[in-house]
């Protein structure tokens, strides 16, 4: 007989309706039941009322819910500044973790995740669902054993333009730190596209729960929304054998762009989201340079597969694909992106206002970017006028964020 699982629902309104939403449908023929659920305002979850008539107990702190009980596996999806504290709890109080991206908003708190982790003798998973998918492993794999040849140029843009509710939905949304003093670097690129800046670095890992490391970080950070942090970013990073990543984002446009990736290999190019190339919309391709092609899958499928790999890795039953260790890298490159540049405003004659869709956006960003994409460059070394080029962050040995 399947072994039970306990957990406990740590955040379930915003990204946690989609844990819940799981565990309501699939939970009990997986053997896993719901021991409790922490959240300072439960109303807020789409299925509070399913949750209530299963009598499944609600818990205004994680302190409060350890001091009652006790789970297996604790799902934490606060925001990005509690992660660390969260997971750190957790474990402590003898569960395992699946917590959602990123780790944390400093190097120094996800390293002092590892230590706790490691000391305790239980996982973390951080839920990046790229690293859980079956289309990522199957092209990580092939990495590996060397079919593509050696890693040379990946770059990686989306353009997700966020309104004022986006920014407006809590306390933390875009801010550097909060009231107390604590970090939070919430950003485009730690937060919504945090996922595509972290899988460049995880495809290239020498195992499957590691990643490459960057080695020098270099970043172009700006602004158009009144925001402390910024809302658009151009990074650059080299890994210790010389591969280089590019990562563009903005929230600030007023096109929309899903995440479209290009990574160039000594023997392939493998894209993803190309919309001149109608068979990568939704699907991973390697195109050989021998002409021959081959499809990996589409890595948006199976986003609830993380919390089942969690649920069976209680069981011993599953390896955890992306633990703190392959997350790192992404929270080294964002904490370094932000010493490389102070945000930046966009020049104010540029800026625009969609008042009706309450949408602030950038006159010829959207084009600036794609234009970055296509060259390869960032928006300095491409002429644009408002571009400010940052320094360079020496990343090799990289264990502390001090600010900027």
């Amino acid at each position: 007989m399947t072994r039970g699982v306990s957990v406990v629902l740590v955040g379930i309104g915003g990204y946690g309706n989609l844990y819940v939403e799981a565990l309501l449908n699939e939970g009990q023929e997986r053997g896993v039941k719901i021991a409790g659920a922490v959240d300072p305002d439960p109303r807020k979850c789409n299925y509070y009322d399913q949750l209530k008539t299963l009598k499944v107990p609600f818990f205004k702190s994680l302190e409060q819910f350890y001091a009652e009980s006790k789970a297996d596996l604790a799902v934490i999806s606060t925001p990005i500044h509690l992660h660390a504290a969260h997971t750190c709890l957790a474990l402590e109080n003898g569960s395992n973790v699946l917590c959602e991206k990123p780790a944390a908003p400093t190097v120094q708190e996800a390293k002092k995740m590892i230590d706790v982790r490691n000391r305790t003798g239980k996982f973390v998973s951080i839920g990046y669902q790229w690293s859980n998918s079956t289309a990522i492993h199957k092209l990580k794999n092939d990495i590996m054993a060397g079919v593509l040849g050696r890693p040379k140029q990946f770059k990686t843009i989306i353009l997700w333009p966020r309104t004022d509710d986006y920014y407006q939905r809590s306390s933390w949304a875009g801010r550097i730190k909060d009231d107390d003093g604590n970090w939070i670097l919430d950003s485009v690129a730690a937060n919504a596209t945090a996922h595509y800046v972290h899988n460049m670095f995880y495809v290239l890992g020498d195992e499957t729960d590691r990643s490459a490391v960057p080695a020098e970080i270099s970043a172009e950070l700006y602004r158009a929304n009144p925001i402390e942090n910024y809302d658009t970013a151009a990074i650059r990073s080299y890994t210790e054998d010389g591969t280089e990543f590019l990562f563009l984002a903005s929230h600030a446009t007023m096109e929309s762009l899903n995440p479209m990736f290009h990574y160039r290999f000594e023997n392939a190019v493998v894209v993803f989201g190309d919309p001149d190339r109608e068979e990568t919309n939704s699907n991973i391709v390697a195109f050989f340079d021998d002409g021959t092609k081959k499809y990996y899958g589409n890595p948006f499928e199976e986003d609830t597969r993380k919390l089942w790999i969690a649920v069976d890795a209680v069981r011993g039953q599953a390896k955890i694909p992306c633990g703190l260790e392959a997350a790192l890298p992404q929270t080294v490159c964002v904490n370094a992106a932000q010493e490389s540049m102070n945000p930046v405003e966009f020049p104010s004659g540029l800026v625009r206002r969609h008042e009706d869709k309450r949408l602030t956006w950038v006159e010829g960003l959207a084009e600036a970017l794609r234009e970055c994409y296509a060259a390869g460059r960032l928006p300095s070394e491409i002429g644009i006028d408002w571009a400010k080029s940052g320094k360079t962050i020496d990343t090799r040995e990289y264990n502390y964020f001090a600010g900027f």
